[in-house]
């Protein structure tokens, strides 16, 4: 495969965002491929004519669009007609009626983002705005640093796409992350390097070669899609915010974006203001946002990933402080669970929910578990709890968890037999048994 070099920059032609705007010292700029402030170096954000949306944005308009997250197009940052639309969005919002009863709360809801097309993760919304933007602004070869999932859907739609793709990973991942990456044909370089490794390496690519990195000089429009979560649970839930939310924390830009669709949908007029608590996970052996969160700190300390969820192993979050700010103002909470706690949550959300979820999506639950129990979830209130990615992706998590087939011949009586030791082990402990 031939790897592009720069690209033509083109100015955005008119669309609902106005810009970038630096979140630490205001400073605006063009929507171009830049991510970083050149005078304090903050982080970019889109920035958007609210006051235009309010006009003639809808839910009415919204309910008309297409059964993906280009029904929220008015609120994402692109200004084409060539939308990469892969199907991406619109995925369950089921209420976990017998998960919450074994948690002890009433209105529990499991954003079920492990079945988003097209590689069941949440990463398939961000990816897809973020590429409909770089072929906008010239690029043809795309790429990213990836933990797994990000690397799946930069390769997938990049292939829809028709777009070049070279994609960066630590070398130690998941085998089903590393083959749901390559199937897709691109050029994978697996670092031997953390995640946090790769990032400051593939920083270097993009200012060398010029490609177009989702989540580096692509990042305000990239993050932009995690919005669509937001807007998804307002619309499923009847145009009404929750009441608490819980998901996973990485970089925080997923947990700060949803926080943001929910500002922006209130802004406009699209549901009734109402206050949310935010509450975020993170596994213990990648933990900075909850240790900032647990001493009371405003500022986050790396640290060294050590754990199963390496989905959300992020040990310098880039959006972290935001996450920790908005925890605390909205009186929600941030918690870490052990490794065995993650696995437990996947098999608790498995077995009540039939839905089966990687390691982000067990620490999620695991949390959610651990608030419900320490009193932190009000049992009357509507709760959020997203699950961000599919269990087949990390199947090495759970092995050794989840008991063995029990093996028998083609007869009754080796059924029979086999059943009556099932009943005698019970049913979460049965082993492998020939009989």
């Amino acid at each position: 495969m031939t790897l592009a070099t720069h690209p033509t920059q083109t100015r955005s032609t008119a669309a609902a965002f106005s810009g970038l705007k630096c979140k630490e010292c205001g400073a605006e700029y063009e929507a171009k491929a830049i991510h970083v402030c050149e005078l304090c170096f903050g982080p970019l954000e889109v920035t958007y004519d609210y006051a235009h949306l309010s006009k003639v944005v809808t839910r009415q308009t919204i309910e008309a669009g297409p059964k993906s997250i280009w029904r929220y197009r008015s609120f994402l940052p692109v200004a084409t007609d060539n939308l990469i639309d892969v199907g991406t969005g619109f995925t369950p919002l089921l209420k976990a009626n017998r998960l919450a009863r074994r948690l002890g709360i009433k209105n529990l809801y499991i954003k079920n983002d492990a079945v988003n097309m097209p590689t069941l993760s949440f990463k398939d919304r961000v990816v897809s705005v973020a590429l409909t933007r770089a072929r906008e602004l010239g690029f043809t070869t795309v790429s990213c640093a990836s933990t797994g999932n990000l690397a799946n859907s930069t390769a997938a739609i990049a292939a829809h796409a028709g777009l070049d793709c070279c994609v960066f990973i630590p070398s130690d991942l998941e085998a089903g992350k590393v083959l749901g990456t390559l199937i897709y044909g691109p050029t994978v370089m697996a670092v031997h390097g953390n995640y946090d490794q790769v990032n400051r390496l593939c920083s270097e690519v993009a200012n060398t070669h010029g490609w177009g990195f989702v989540n580096i000089n692509l990042r305000p429009y990239y993050s932009e899609g995690s919005k669509t979560l937001g807007y998804e649970v307002i619309e499923q839930l009847g145009w009404q915010l929750p009441d608490h939310i819980v998901a996973p924390l990485a970089s925080g830009s997923l947990f700060t974006k949803i926080y943001k669709g929910f500002q922006e949908f209130t802004k406009v007029g699209l549901v009734e203001e109402k206050a949310v608590r935010f509450s975020g996970a993170q596994a213990d052996g990648c933990s900075p946002i909850a240790q900032a969160y647990r001493e009371d700190r405003d500022f986050i300390t790396p640290v060294k990933p050590n754990t199963i969820a390496k989905s959300i192993a992020i040990g310098n979050p880039a959006d972290g402080v935001y996450a920790l700010d908005i925890a605390r103002k909205t009186n929600g909470n941030i918690e870490s669970v052990s490794d065995p706690e993650v696995v437990e949550g996947i098999k608790l959300l498995a077995e009540t929910e039939g839905i089966f979820t990687e390691t982000a999506g067990g620490t999620t639950i695991a949390v959610l578990k651990k608030l419900a129990e320490a009193g932190k979830i009000n049992p009357d209130e509507t709760t959020v709890a997203y699950i961000t990615g599919n269990g087949l992706k990390t199947q090495e998590a759970v092995q050794g968890y989840i008991g063995e087939p029990l093996t028998i011949e083609p007869k009754l009586e080796s059924f029979e037999r086999a059943l009556e030791r099932a009943q005698t082990l019970g049913r979460l402990e049965w082993q492998q048994v020939t009989v």
